[in-house]
């Protein structure tokens, strides 16, 4: 299906009016008119793009403020912005893997945080028996703040268990997570507290809850400095500096729109009637449907949904996202379908 404008919470097909509970844009931002003010704004003053390298003789301004926008907003020492979250992350497993660390991955990730020489996190439902044994070496551990086909944030408490001997890199992506989960949106990476990871490291795309083309990644200021003189972030292109310094300039349509999407998930955790075919937690904007031809049944009352291959070896996901600016009357179309599934389900 194509479309000839952004997908907001109406679409229109083959002339048609839908409801669109599908993409990423979590805070609706990219279609918000004040949002868009703000960034036709700076992009009359920073242009449309700039293509040096951020380390060349001439520095802007627009990175210094929306990275010192984001590291406050995450709550981190520092932050680094760069073109894309896959380049985000990539650039950061490029640096752990120069430095010589080690790579183990959790379930289910992304393949933003995926290396070709990675080792399973579990075995068999258990810590890799290599992570616990005796060796003194770096590892890097890859995880999704929030897996795919979840709705509940990484249970890291395991690392506990990791030894002392070991230095430990953990690497989440939070590109469905920050801008939504945590105190004011910032994400999990603040709220992990282990005293044996010596390196927490956050890469996110930008362009889901923050409504922006771009990437970030987050940590102590050393490794940002380290990461500012690696190869691939001196011979690469920045973000926009119209869409850096747009983020720190709508810190208030953030929160207001932040406001408004908890708003509707309160309101659907109080009308949504519990199923276990449909995965949903209340303070996240996604619900996971596992009804046959679900996409199809909601197309036929003008609902479209997120449904795709998330990779060629998988069945095609189907996702149901909330997004700030949803209205009363979509959510209750929603939970009117939703709910008359469950009632048949126990007559």
């Amino acid at each position: 299906m194509t479309v000839e404008e952004f997908p907001n919470r109406i679409i229109k097909i083959d002339n048609e009016k839908y409801i669109y509970f599908g993409g990423t844009a979590y805070l609706g931002l990219p279609p918000n008119k004040k949002f868009q003010k703000i960034a036709a704004k700076n992009i009359k003053h920073w242009g449309t793009a700039y293509g040096s390298s951020r380390n060349a003789n001439i520095k802007l301004s627009a990175y210094e403020k929306g990275e010192t926008f984001l590291a406050e907003f995450i709550q981190s020492q520092a932050a680094l912005t760069v073109s894309s979250g896959m380049l985000a992350a990539q650039l950061v497993l490029k640096h752990l893997e120069f430095e010589n660390f080690l790579f183990y991955h959790f379930p289910n990730n992304h393949k933003a945080i995926s290396h070709n020489n990675s080792s399973p996190f579990f075995i068999n439902g258990k810590i890799n028996p290599r992570i616990l044994d005796n060796t003194t070496e770096k590892i890097a551990i890859l995880t999704d703040a929030v897996p795919s086909n979840s709705v509940n944030a990484v249970d890291l408490s395991v690392l506990e268990q990791i030894p002392n001997h070991k230095e430990i890199a953990l690497v989440i992506d939070e590109s469905h997570s920050l801008g939504i989960v945590g105190k004011e949106g910032c994400g999990l990476y603040s709220s992990i507290q282990y005293s044996n990871i010596q390196h927490k490291i956050l890469v996110s795309s930008l362009g889901k809850a923050l409504g922006v083309s771009g990437g970030v990644v987050a940590g102590s200021s050393v490794f940002i400095e380290k990461l500012k003189n690696n190869d691939i972030f001196v011979s690469s292109a920045g973000m926009n500096p119209a869409f850096v310094n747009t983020i720190a300039e709508a810190k208030k349509i953030i929160k207001k729109q932040q406001k408004k999407l908890q708003e509707n998930l309160t309101y659907l955790g109080l009308k949504l009637a519990t199923n276990n075919k449909i995965l949903f937690e209340q303070n996240y904007p996604v619900i996971y449907p596992k009804i046959e031809n679900i996409n199809t049944i909601l197309a036929s009352k003008k609902i479209i949904i997120t449904n795709f291959k998330y990779n060629s070896d998988n069945e095609y996901l189907n996702r149901i996202i909330i997004t700030a600016n949803h209205k009363k009357k979509d959510l209750n179309k929603i939970i009117k379908i939703l709910n008359e599934y469950q009632n048949k389900q126990t007559s």
